[in-house]
């Protein structure tokens, strides 16, 4: 009969999705009910993935972080995120550092997508960051890192450029993977007590 229910998730994106992330078959296939729930159109539109990632940050002003994050994984640029494109975006955003998260986080600081990060980007990002930090750990950071400010100068240099200076993808991985200390300040990592 092959009416089988459009519910379902392509074995094509199925087994792009397992090959890609670390999600199991069971996982990918209950997201995607979810998110045929949700999204009866398949599209998820900014608004709809702002209140999302809010969901995950209920104690700080995750909008303009949300922002950025859809933008670096709208790739086909049409202004929604598919379920390929919001699947890979969850992966990336709370999985391990490889290479390809790293890649990720080029495209997340390259707020203009020209192909190269600037020292406004970095800044651009580190107030977004800092805006996921709940109130009651901003005393906490260390003293080189209490404001956006600081974030970005910390991060900027370890990549040894001049202030206009611009950076490539290569160097930006390269940069992070020598510091364990600029792998922690390209994203929020929680404060654990």
């Amino acid at each position: 009969m092959g009416n089988a229910k459009s519910s379902a998730i392509s074995k094509e994106i199925l087994e792009d999705l397992k090959l890609n992330t670390k999600f199991t078959e069971n996982e990918l296939c209950q997201w995607y009910e979810n998110f045929q729930k949700q999204c009866p159109t398949g599209r998820i539109s900014p608004e709809e993935f702002e209140m999302i990632y809010a969901r995950f940050f209920p104690d700080s002003e995750a909008k303009t972080y949300a922002q950025h994050v859809f933008r670096s994984f709208d790739t086909n640029e049409d202004g929604t995120l598919d379920f390929k494109e919001y699947i890979i975006a969850l992966h990336m955003t709370s999985s391990g550092k490889t290479t390809r998260k790293l890649e990720w986080a080029f495209s997340l600081f390259d707020v203009d997508k020209n192909g190269y990060i600037t020292k406004t980007e970095v800044e651009v990002i580190c107030q977004a960051i800092f805006n996921l930090i709940p109130k009651e750990d901003l005393p906490k950071l260390p003293a080189d890192e209490n404001t956006p400010e600081k974030r970005a100068n910390k991060l900027w240099g370890f990549f040894e450029k001049s202030d206009n200076d611009r950076l490539a993808e290569g160097e930006f991985i390269k940069g992070v993977t020598e510091n364990e200390n600029a792998m922690r300040l390209i994203h929020y990592e929680p404060i654990t007590d």
